[in-house]
């Protein structure tokens, strides 16, 4: 593998709603400018305090039984320690404890090498912060 490194910082609008935001179309764009079919390691990052990066099943409703899942371990009410913000707020500065805010995965011959139904999906919580930022990096 050679040191060739390569990053970008995408602006997404995820709304005011809780959402799980396939963003693997992103990640494959990004790759076909810079990783031009070579192997390497692509770095998912996004930058905030209270989203994550998660490789799961999206469409056939494995992300919606994760946020489901993350409403039952973090309910939206008060009490977190953590209170500035819309009413349960603290739980969004939590996700990033269960989801992490990035992921690093192999790149081969210039894509992403995902299983056969997993995508790469930026989890938000927090209707308090619609704008969100995701770095995409490539070494390779």
């Amino acid at each position: 593998m050679s040191d060739t490194f390569h990053t970008q910082t995408l602006d997404i609008t995820t709304g005011r709603d809780e959402v799980a935001l396939d963003v693997t179309d992103r990640c494959h764009a990004f790759l076909r400018e810079v990783a031009d079919g070579r192997d390497g390691l692509l770095n998912v990052f996004v930058p905030h305090a209270t989203a994550g990066i998660a490789v799961i099943e999206t469409g056939a409703g494995s992300d919606d039984d994760l946020l489901a899942t993350l409403r039952e371990l973090l309910p939206a009410d008060d009490r977190w320690n953590h209170r500035h913000g819309s009413r349960g707020h603290g739980r969004d500065h939590v996700l990033p404890g269960l989801v992490a805010p990035h992921a690093t995965l192999p790149v081969i011959g210039g894509r992403i090498a995902l299983g056969t139904w997993q995508s790469v999906v930026l989890i938000d919580t927090n209707g308090d912060n619609p704008q969100r930022k995701l770095r995409l990096s490539f070494l390779g």
